[in-house]
């Protein structure tokens, strides 16, 4: 199973992203969203769990939950913006990964056991960092996170 993890696009989802995404058997998109054009374009590629981020308001964001907890693959996995914010212990809650955005910053981290992963930012270039997103491979022996550079 691939599932596709990108963040941050604020309004700009860009042909790379979708290619990259293309064939995945689910996508997971971690807030600032930006634009309700952004997760119609995403859904009509695979099934989409989709969170709002801090700069997701107005009628078409309160679509989407702060927080969601999926099962893919047989692993569940935790949605939110803001690592920050997590209310929960996520290796106590039986969670196989932990996906947040916000900080633009990619990152693969274990911790207790859970994958925690930030795909950084699809979006606009914010700073010095790379525009990227991500990718978690799941088979029999588990969860292949890979963050993606895109052109």
């Amino acid at each position: 199973m691939r599932i596709g993890v990108i963040s941050d696009t604020h309004g700009l989802l860009r042909p790379e992203a979708l290619s990259f995404l293309h064939g995945c058997d689910h996508i997971v998109h971690a807030g600032d969203i930006g634009r309700v054009e952004v997760v119609h374009a995403l859904a009509g590629l695979a099934p989409l769990t989709a969170i709002r981020g801090n700069i997701d308001t107005g009628d078409w964001a309160d679509a989407y939950p702060a927080t969601a907890t999926v099962a893919l693959g047989g692993h569940r996995v935790h949605v939110l913006h803001d690592l920050k914010q997590l209310a929960l212990d996520p290796a106590a809650a039986g969670l196989h990964a932990v996906i947040a955005g916000h900080s633009h910053a990619p990152r693969i981290d274990h911790v207790d056991g859970v994958l925690h992963l930030n795909p950084g930012s699809a979006g606009p270039r914010r700073f010095k960092l790379p525009v990227t997103v991500a990718e978690i491979r799941i088979n029999g022996e588990g969860l292949h996170p890979r963050i993606v550079q895109l052109a």
